[in-house]
Protein backbone atom coordinates (compact mmCIF):
# COMPACT_ATOMS: atom_id res chain seq x y z
CA UNK A 1 0.00 0.00 0.00
CA UNK A 2 1.17 3.49 -0.92
CA UNK A 3 2.94 4.97 2.37
CA UNK A 4 3.50 1.47 3.83
CA UNK A 5 7.22 2.23 3.93
CA UNK A 6 7.17 5.03 6.28
CA UNK A 7 9.93 6.13 7.95
CA UNK A 8 9.85 6.52 12.07
CA UNK A 9 9.50 10.34 11.77
CA UNK A 10 6.45 9.53 9.83
CA UNK A 11 5.11 7.95 12.51
CA UNK A 12 4.73 9.93 15.79
CA UNK A 13 4.87 8.38 18.98
CA UNK A 14 7.45 5.65 17.60
CA UNK A 15 11.16 5.95 19.43
CA UNK A 16 14.43 6.65 16.90
CA UNK A 17 16.59 4.04 17.31
CA UNK A 18 20.25 4.28 17.90
CA UNK A 19 22.76 1.65 17.47
CA UNK A 20 24.91 1.57 20.66
CA UNK A 21 28.48 -0.01 21.06
CA UNK A 22 29.22 -2.01 23.94
CA UNK A 23 31.05 -0.89 26.99
CA UNK A 24 33.36 -4.10 26.55
CA UNK A 25 33.63 -2.72 22.75
CA UNK A 26 34.03 0.89 23.51
CA UNK A 27 37.01 0.17 26.12
CA UNK A 28 39.01 -2.18 23.87
CA UNK A 29 38.74 0.60 21.11
CA UNK A 30 40.21 3.03 23.66
CA UNK A 31 42.29 0.87 24.56
CA UNK A 32 43.84 0.12 20.73
CA UNK A 33 44.14 3.93 20.13
CA UNK A 34 45.90 4.67 23.49
CA UNK A 35 48.45 1.89 22.60
CA UNK A 36 49.40 2.85 19.53
CA UNK A 37 49.85 6.18 20.46
CA UNK A 38 52.51 5.20 23.24
CA UNK A 39 54.09 3.12 20.64
CA UNK A 40 54.30 5.99 18.65
CA UNK A 41 56.15 7.83 21.29
CA UNK A 42 58.66 5.44 22.26
CA UNK A 43 59.31 5.44 18.75
CA UNK A 44 59.89 9.03 18.50
CA UNK A 45 62.37 8.74 22.24
CA UNK A 46 64.52 5.82 20.81
CA UNK A 47 65.32 8.00 17.98
CA UNK A 48 65.77 11.28 19.16
CA UNK A 49 69.61 10.47 20.96
CA UNK A 50 70.72 9.50 17.43
CA UNK A 51 69.19 12.33 15.59
CA UNK A 52 70.65 14.99 18.52
CA UNK A 53 73.99 13.19 18.37
CA UNK A 54 74.41 13.19 14.35
CA UNK A 55 73.71 17.20 13.55
CA UNK A 56 73.31 17.75 9.79
CA UNK A 57 76.67 18.30 8.44
CA UNK A 58 77.85 21.58 6.70
CA UNK A 59 76.81 22.72 3.68
CA UNK A 60 80.96 22.60 2.81
CA UNK A 61 80.86 18.93 3.10
CA UNK A 62 83.89 16.96 4.85
CA UNK A 63 87.18 17.82 4.23
CA UNK A 64 90.12 15.74 5.38
CA UNK A 65 92.83 16.69 7.06
CA UNK A 66 95.76 15.87 5.09
CA UNK A 67 99.62 16.85 5.58
CA UNK A 68 100.87 17.41 2.07
CA UNK A 69 104.65 18.42 3.12
CA UNK A 70 104.74 15.81 6.07
CA UNK A 71 103.46 13.35 3.50
CA UNK A 72 106.12 14.34 0.98
CA UNK A 73 108.89 14.16 3.27
CA UNK A 74 108.27 10.54 4.22
CA UNK A 75 108.41 9.44 0.87
CA UNK A 76 111.34 11.15 -0.25
CA UNK A 77 114.19 8.57 1.07
CA UNK A 78 112.14 5.80 -1.46
CA UNK A 79 111.35 7.96 -4.24
CA UNK A 80 114.91 9.21 -5.07
CA UNK A 81 113.44 12.52 -5.77
CA UNK A 82 112.00 15.43 -2.85
CA UNK A 83 108.16 15.34 -4.07
CA UNK A 84 107.13 18.58 -4.50
CA UNK A 85 104.25 19.60 -2.25
CA UNK A 86 102.76 23.29 -3.12
CA UNK A 87 101.61 25.54 -0.38
CA UNK A 88 98.17 26.72 -1.80
CA UNK A 89 96.76 28.25 1.99
CA UNK A 90 93.14 27.78 1.90
CA UNK A 91 92.23 27.54 -1.77
CA UNK A 92 92.91 24.70 -3.28
CA UNK A 93 92.25 22.12 -0.57
CA UNK A 94 93.98 18.19 -0.63
CA UNK A 95 91.90 15.53 -0.91
CA UNK A 96 94.77 12.65 -1.11
CA UNK A 97 98.44 12.26 -0.81
CA UNK A 98 100.32 9.10 -1.64
CA UNK A 99 103.32 7.43 -3.02
CA UNK A 100 102.92 4.65 -5.36
CA UNK A 101 105.35 2.17 -5.82
CA UNK A 102 103.65 1.53 -9.49
CA UNK A 103 104.11 -2.13 -9.56
CA UNK A 104 101.75 -2.79 -12.17
CA UNK A 105 102.78 0.12 -14.89
CA UNK A 106 106.77 -0.16 -13.86
CA UNK A 107 106.22 3.55 -12.59
CA UNK A 108 106.78 4.83 -9.37
CA UNK A 109 104.69 7.93 -8.72
CA UNK A 110 103.89 10.98 -6.40
CA UNK A 111 100.28 11.39 -6.19
CA UNK A 112 97.98 14.60 -4.98
CA UNK A 113 94.53 15.56 -5.76
CA UNK A 114 93.19 19.04 -4.83
CA UNK A 115 89.79 20.49 -5.01
CA UNK A 116 89.65 23.57 -6.59
CA UNK A 117 88.24 27.21 -5.19
CA UNK A 118 85.56 26.53 -7.69
CA UNK A 119 85.01 23.10 -6.60
CA UNK A 120 86.76 21.33 -9.72
CA UNK A 121 89.88 18.97 -9.63
CA UNK A 122 93.10 18.70 -10.31
CA UNK A 123 95.29 15.32 -9.85
CA UNK A 124 99.28 15.88 -9.66
CA UNK A 125 101.54 12.62 -10.57
CA UNK A 126 105.80 13.39 -10.62
CA UNK A 127 107.70 10.92 -11.61
CA UNK A 128 111.92 10.20 -12.22
CA UNK A 129 110.99 7.06 -14.65
CA UNK A 130 108.40 8.54 -17.02
CA UNK A 131 108.06 7.06 -20.66
CA UNK A 132 105.70 7.64 -23.53
CA UNK A 133 103.27 5.52 -23.15
CA UNK A 134 103.22 6.08 -19.53
CA UNK A 135 102.88 9.83 -20.78
CA UNK A 136 100.21 9.16 -22.78
CA UNK A 137 98.40 6.66 -20.28
CA UNK A 138 98.68 9.22 -17.71
CA UNK A 139 97.22 12.48 -19.99
CA UNK A 140 94.45 10.29 -21.85
CA UNK A 141 95.96 10.17 -25.23
CA UNK A 142 95.54 13.99 -25.22
CA UNK A 143 97.45 15.87 -28.27
CA UNK A 144 99.67 18.87 -27.37
CA UNK A 145 97.89 21.91 -28.17
CA UNK A 146 100.65 24.92 -27.26
CA UNK A 147 102.42 25.80 -23.66
CA UNK A 148 101.40 27.39 -20.79
CA UNK A 149 103.79 29.92 -18.90
CA UNK A 150 103.07 29.34 -15.00
CA UNK A 151 105.33 29.81 -12.51
CA UNK A 152 108.03 30.80 -14.78
CA UNK A 153 108.03 27.98 -16.53
CA UNK A 154 106.49 26.67 -20.17
CA UNK A 155 104.51 24.25 -19.37
CA UNK A 156 103.17 21.98 -22.42
CA UNK A 157 99.49 21.75 -22.89
CA UNK A 158 97.21 18.78 -23.95
CA UNK A 159 93.77 19.02 -24.73
CA UNK A 160 91.49 16.47 -26.08
CA UNK A 161 88.37 19.03 -25.97
CA UNK A 162 86.51 16.17 -24.16
CA UNK A 163 86.65 17.89 -20.49
CA UNK A 164 90.06 17.09 -19.15
CA UNK A 165 93.09 18.62 -19.90
CA UNK A 166 96.67 18.53 -18.84
CA UNK A 167 99.86 20.32 -18.25
CA UNK A 168 103.38 18.62 -17.84
CA UNK A 169 106.64 19.71 -17.21
CA UNK A 170 110.60 17.98 -17.20
CA UNK A 171 112.08 20.06 -14.44
CA UNK A 172 115.30 19.25 -12.05
CA UNK A 173 115.22 15.52 -13.19
CA UNK A 174 111.16 14.37 -12.64
CA UNK A 175 107.82 14.51 -14.92
CA UNK A 176 105.22 16.56 -13.24
CA UNK A 177 101.75 16.42 -14.91
CA UNK A 178 98.65 18.12 -13.65
CA UNK A 179 95.24 16.79 -14.90
CA UNK A 180 91.12 17.44 -14.55
CA UNK A 181 88.74 19.23 -15.64
CA UNK A 182 89.67 22.26 -13.52
CA UNK A 183 89.82 25.43 -16.21
CA UNK A 184 93.40 26.47 -17.10
CA UNK A 185 93.10 29.53 -14.84
CA UNK A 186 93.07 27.82 -11.57
CA UNK A 187 95.45 25.00 -13.48
CA UNK A 188 97.91 27.15 -14.20
CA UNK A 189 97.80 29.13 -9.98
CA UNK A 190 98.26 25.44 -8.82
CA UNK A 191 100.94 24.64 -11.27
CA UNK A 192 102.80 27.93 -10.24
CA UNK A 193 102.95 26.73 -6.76
CA UNK A 194 104.34 23.38 -7.77
CA UNK A 195 107.00 24.86 -9.03
CA UNK A 196 107.54 26.96 -6.17
CA UNK A 197 107.95 24.28 -4.25
CA UNK A 198 110.33 22.41 -6.72
CA UNK A 199 112.66 25.36 -6.30
CA UNK A 200 112.84 24.87 -2.38
CA UNK A 201 113.16 21.71 -1.57
CA UNK A 202 117.07 20.33 -1.61
CA UNK A 203 117.99 17.35 -3.23
CA UNK A 204 117.13 13.37 -1.98
CA UNK A 205 119.21 10.95 -2.12
CA UNK A 206 119.33 8.13 -5.04
CA UNK A 207 117.07 5.38 -4.19
CA UNK A 208 118.89 1.98 -3.85
CA UNK A 209 117.16 0.04 -6.95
Amino acid sequence: MPGSEATAQDRPGQPVVKPVIAAKAAKRANASVIGMVIALLVCVLAFLPIVLMNPTPKSDGYRPDIDVAAIAANAKDVAGFTPVAPDTGETFRPNYARWESGTGSGVPTWELGFLTPKESFVGLVQTRKANPTWLLQQTGNAPVTGKRNAGGKDWELRDSGKGNRSMVLEYKGTTIILSGPASLDEMSTLAAAVVKSADTVSPAPTATP
